[in-house]
This record gives C-alpha cells, sequence and structure tokens, in this order.
C-alpha cells in the first residue's frame, strides 16, 4: 500500500487530499475546519482530517507533495521587482520578511509543521515539491476518464506561468506552451473584481453573477488598451494601467481615467448601471479569450478531450460557451478547480509521474466519487453533538424524511440540508447544501436577504435529476459540479414585456422569466447541478420525490452558509447557521429540526458574524 499525502498552502485557500495506491480517498480545504474563509495557513486540520479517516499516522506516510515550488516563486519576486524597480519597494519590502523566515525555507518550514501531527515523523527526505500549473494539470487529467486530453489551465500566477496547456497521454502529462506572470486572465478578472469594489481571490464570481445585469460596452476598449490578443487567445496586457506587479492594489489612476470613474468603495459607492456594464465587459472579453485559446488548440493537437483547472475554470459561464461551440467532442472540469485542488494534483503527479505507475482509466463518470471526500458524522455523532446543543429534533427512517421534507418544500420551506462526506471545491453539491423550491417567485430575493445576508443580485442554481435536464435546460451532459451555465428551454421561458425590457439593471431582477423563477438568472440560463443516483443516492431520491408530488424534477440549491463563512462542515456549524438565519428546517442526516420547536435563547445574530466577502 503506497500513500500520499498532497498540501496546498500559504497563497489562499489551503487544503490536504490523500491518496492510496492512485486511488483519491479524501480531500478537503482547511476554511472549513478554521472557519476563515480561503484560509492559506498550514492545513492542520484538513491534513489531520485525511489522516484520521484512512487511520493512519503521518509517520506511516510514504511521501507527502507541496503543490509548488517556493524558490521559482521567489525568483518571480526578485525579478518582478528589479525589472519594475524603483517602483513597488512597498509591496516587495512587505513580503521580503514571510520569505526570508518562512517561505524561503519551505522545506524546513513544512517539516516542523508536519511534526505536530506525530513526534515520530523524522523523515524530512518524504517531503517534495510538483509545480503550481503541472498540479493543477494533474488534478485535472489523471481523474478524468479520458486516455488522453488537451488540458488547459488558467489562473492567476503560479510560480511563473499563468497559463498553461499541456496534453495528458495514459499517465504521463507533457508541457506544450506557457504564458507567464504578469500577463495573466486571473489577474486580469481580478483587477475588474477590484474595481467594481469587490474582493480580490473571492469575489470574481460576484462579477460573473452580475454581467448580465449589464451590456458589454467596454468590451472593444478592454482589447484595445489593456490587451494584445492574437488570433490564438495568446495575449499580453498593458501593464501600464495595472499595479499587482509592484503596487497594494490592482489598478492604478490611469486605469481609472481610462473607463471614467475610481475604483468602487464597497463601504460608500452603491452598484450602478455602470458597474454592471464594466462587470459584462470583462466577462465577454474573458469568453472571448477562452474561446480563441481553446479553438486554437483543438486544431493543433487535433485530440478531442479536453479537461480544465485554475481558478478561471470556475468561470462557468465561459464554459458553458466552450461546450456550446462544440470545439472538443468532451470536456472535463476539475471541482476544485483552484488553489485548493492543487493539493490532490500534486499527489497525482507523484503517484503516476514519478513513481510511473500504471493509470487505468474509468469508463464512464470520474474518479472524484461526486467529489464528496470530505468528513461524514454517523448517527450517534449526530445525536450527542444535538443533545449538547440542547437542540430539539425528531428522527425518522429514510423513507418518511424524503417525503416529509419534499413536501415541506412544496410548501415553500427553505432548508439547510446536511448529509454524507462534504463536497471538495468550491461549491455545494448535496451534502452542505440549503434547498428550496425552484418555482417559487420570491424565493431568490428571500434566501439572499433573509438566509444567505448577501446581496439581492446573485444567482441560485439548480439541482436537477440528470436524467430530466435536456427537458428543462438547453444541456444534455453531465454537470455533476455546477460548472456549466446553459439556458432555460424555451418553452418554459417567460418572455419579457416591453415595459420589462426598458428596466434597469437590478430592477430586473423582480421579472418573472420562466416557471422556475428561483434559478433563472436574468439572461435566462442557470447554473446546473445534474444530480446522479451513483454518487449522491439520498439527494437524488428527494428530487424524485418532489418531481413525483410536484411535476418538477429540480430544487434551488445553494451552499449552506451565510455570506463571508466558509461552508458548514460539522453538526455543530450547521445547527449555529440554522440558529443564526431564517432557515425553516434543518436535516443532519435523519434527524430533522423545525425552527419553531427550537429554545427561543439559542437563536443568534449571525448576520454580522462573518467579515463580509
Amino acid at each position: 500500500m503506497t500513500s500520499i499525502l498532497g498540501i496546498s498552502a500559504f497563497y489562499h485557500d489551503s487544503a490536504a487530499a490523500l491518496i492510496i495506491d492512485g486511488k483519491i480517498v479524501s480531500a478537503a480545504q482547511e476554511e472549513r475546519f478554521s472557519r476563515k474563509k480561503h484560509d492559506a495557513r498550514y492545513p492542520h486540520n484538513a491534513v489531520q482530517f485525511v489522516l484520521n479517516h484512512s487511520s493512519l499516522k503521518l509517520s506511516e506516510v510514504d511521501y507527502i507533495v507541496f503543490f509548488e515550488k517556493p524558490f521559482l516563486k521567489f525568483e518571480r519576486l526578485l525579478e518582478t521587482y528589479l525589472a519594475f524597480a524603483p517602483k513597488g519597494f512597498a509591496s516587495f519590502s512587505m513580503s521580503m520578511p514571510i520569505w526570508l523566515r518562512e517561505k524561503l525555507f519551505q522545506k524546513k518550514f513544512l517539516f516542523d509543521k508536519l511534526k505536530e501531527h506525530d513526534k515520530n515523523f523524522n523523515d524530512i527526505n518524504k517531503i517534495h515539491f510538483s509545480e503550481h500549473h503541472y498540479s493543477h494539470a494533474a488534478s485535472a487529467f489523471y481523474p478524468s476518464s479520458f486516455k488522453e486530453a488537451v488540458i488547459l489551465t488558467l489562473d492567476g500566477v503560479g510560480e511563473w506561468a499563468t497559463t498553461t496547456v499541456a496534453v495528458g497521454k495514459e499517465n504521463q502529462i507533457t508541457m506544450l506552451k506557457e504564458i507567464h506572470f504578469p500577463h495573466s486572465i486571473g489577474l486580469l478578472y481580478s483587477a475588474f473584481t477590484y474595481y467594481t469594489g469587490f474582493k480580490v481571490n473571492s469575489g470574481e464570481y460576484k462579477v460573473m453573477g452580475l454581467a448580465p445585469y449589464g451590456q458589454p460596452k467596454y468590451k472593444d476598449l478592454i482589447i484595445k488598451e489593456l490587451i494584445d490578443l492574437k488570433n490564438d487567445g495568446s495575449f499580453r496586457l498593458n501593464m501600464k494601467y495595472f499595479n499587482y506587479a509592484t503596487g497594494l492594489t490592482m489598478t492604478n489612476d490611469k486605469f481609472s481615467k481610462l473607463f471614467g470613474q475610481k475604483a468602487r468603495n464597497p463601504e460608500k459607492d452603491l452598484l450602478t448601471q455602470f458597474h454592471m456594464d464594466i462587470a459584462s465587459s470583462i466577462q465577454a472579453v474573458t469568453e472571448e479569450i477562452v474561446l480563441r485559446l481553446v479553438t486554437s488548440i483543438s486544431k493543433e493537437t487535433k485530440i478531442k478531450n479536453l479537461c480544465m483547472a485554475g481558478g478561471v475554470a470556475l468561470n462557468c459561464v465561459a464554459n458553458g460557451k466552450i461546450l456550446k461551440k462544440n470545439i472538443f467532442e468532451n470536456i472535463w472540469f476539475q471541482p476544485a478547480a483552484g488553489d485548493a485542488g492543487g493539493s490532490l494534483g500534486a499527489a497525482l503527479a507523484f503517484w503516476y509521474q514519478e513513481l510511473g505507475n500504471k493509470r487505468k482509466v474509468v469508463s464512464s463518470g470520474d474518479e472524484m466519487k461526486g467529489s464528496y471526500l470530505g468528513p461524514s458524522f454517523n448517527a450517534n455523532e449526530i445525536e450527542n453533538t444535538l443533545k449538547t446543543l440542547g437542540a430539539k429534533y425528531e428522527k425518522q427512517n429514510e423513507e418518511n424524511l424524503i417525503n416529509t421534507i419534499a413536501n415541506e418544500l412544496k410548501n415553500k420551506k427553505t432548508i439547510g440540508w446536511f448529509q454524507g462526506r462534504m463536497e471538495f471545491g468550491p461549491r455545494a453539491l448535496g451534502a452542505r447544501s440549503i434547498i428550496a423550491d425552484p418555482r417559487s417567485e420570491k424565493m431568490q430575493k428571500e434566501l439572499n436577504l433573509k438566509v444567505k445576508f448577501r446581496e439581492s443580485f446573485r444567482p441560485f442554481a439548480p439541482s436537477v435529476l440528470r436524467e430530466d435536464v435536456n427537458d428543462w435546460f438547453d444541456l444534455n451532459s453531465d454537470s455533476p459540479y455546477m460548472l456549466l451555465v446553459a439556458d432555460v428551454k424555451k418553452n418554459i421561458q417567460i418572455s419579457m414585456s416591453e415595459k420589462d425590457q426598458k428596466l434597469f439593471g437590478i430592477d430586473k431582477l423582480n421579472v418573472k422569466r420562466s416557471s422556475i423563477p428561483a434559478v433563472t438568472h436574468v439572461d435566462y440560463s442557470a447554473r446546473i447541478q445534474t444530480v446522479h443516483q451513483e454518487t449522491n443516492p439520498k439527494y437524488y431520491k428527494l428530487l424524485k420525490k418532489f418531481k413525483e408530488i410536484t411535476g418538477c424534477p429540480l430544487l434551488v440549491n445553494t451552499s449552506f452558509n451565510v455570506r463571508g463563512e466558509p461552508i458548514v462542515c460539522s453538526v455543530e456549524d450547521s445547527f449555529k447557521c440554522f440558529m443564526g438565519t431564517n432557515l425553516d428546517i434543518l436535516v443532519c442526516e435523519n434527524f430533522i429540526l423545525y425552527k419553531d420547536k427550537q429554545n427561543k435563547n439559542l437563536l443568534q445574530d449571525y448576520k454580522n458574524k462573518f467579515e463580509k466577502d
């Protein structure tokens, strides 16, 4: 038995993953345990979880692989500073002490941290290093069902690379070409995230959600001034508009002058139509770049399969466009496409590339087990925790529970759904989810404002039975990880009246667009999760029962948390979130808790508990 522990840390979204004999056994992000969103620290809790899950001591693990090479990153920092000097001294002098104290001597730093798990761990030579984009590429290719695929990795920046194209064949991955820092789609998108007043490295998906409220008025200006974009999708950014290579902000005054407004201050400035048009424009530019890239690599390699990873692969709108254009026959996205997934990729890369193991390809689906790779809790653990918390609960058998909850959903109740193993990656996929009836016109606004405490424009995703997806959406392929956007079928759309069409921005939110308004975005699109009996049988049964009662095989599915909070991990997390929001019901495995039966003294003020993301 060969065990490999993969670790990603020290930038954002630290995580740990464990593979045994090449099989993915467990993986989780540190933020879920520490309750600190995008936690970048050494993932002590996540490492401990993956060890405990397999009853392993750290000293029994064969190899430990870190997801990137710190020396290469340090080289980039020094070379970038020298290239732009004397500009950038402030950011350079801020980052240097941390590098000299921790990051540069990372092997020793990791070794000391790892010893905290097991005093008998004494072999520093078990620690190895992968490359950042290599880890991403490995996480995208090895769990897929393809013997051969092109692998596209797009993110902010690794050590030097920001965009890489590789080919995976059997057990080997070969890098073909790369674009280097400071030229980066991820950082370009982050610059606009910053400019529209959202948090870099966490608010990018808000820009994507805001885009359909605007028009891409500035697309041509961005392509003319900010980016030199070639026909094959390769690009260079015009660095005179950006500050991220040397400064403490993403954009500078020239950038603001170009668009005619200063960067939005989220504390003072409201979102206006201008910000919606800016969001629409950068989304359109991103789609243009990605489509040019995938078209050119398809022509160049003649390979029929595409795998994607890196933070930009979470842009499910762009992903939907790639699928629609039929550039590749098959596409697979790593659900933990961001840095967290690097922990898994580092371990897999070592197993195949360094140890030279043969790869057996699965005939259908993938090796990710639905991405349900985190902790789960048995009935005794749940009951003991609920008793300790002073909760009032009922226990039911599975059949009664499914029946009860399907009917409560039909009656427009909002439900915290806590089942099985926690998801790995940024999306809740029916294990740590808040679920509701998609047919309700008020549900989107209600969930955003009363349960999630977040901006009202944010869209919600549907979970739908895989066999029914094509009856409701312009999609007829698997989308188990909620990484594809497609339009709601024409026959269930409701056309906008002339009066409605004249509405601006957020006013469009209140117009009913389809027979499933809670999951239909303003442009008639939806971010779809297909639910499969093989990977999540209980959630599948619930959808089946809801369909039986209502004729509708889908539910609203959003992550079980409030704005700024990581997705719930434990029974205690879920109870706290339940008692701090306007959720009606909490279901933990086969235990049902009703809000109106709980002790009122246990209600919490949850709205300001977490820092806004």
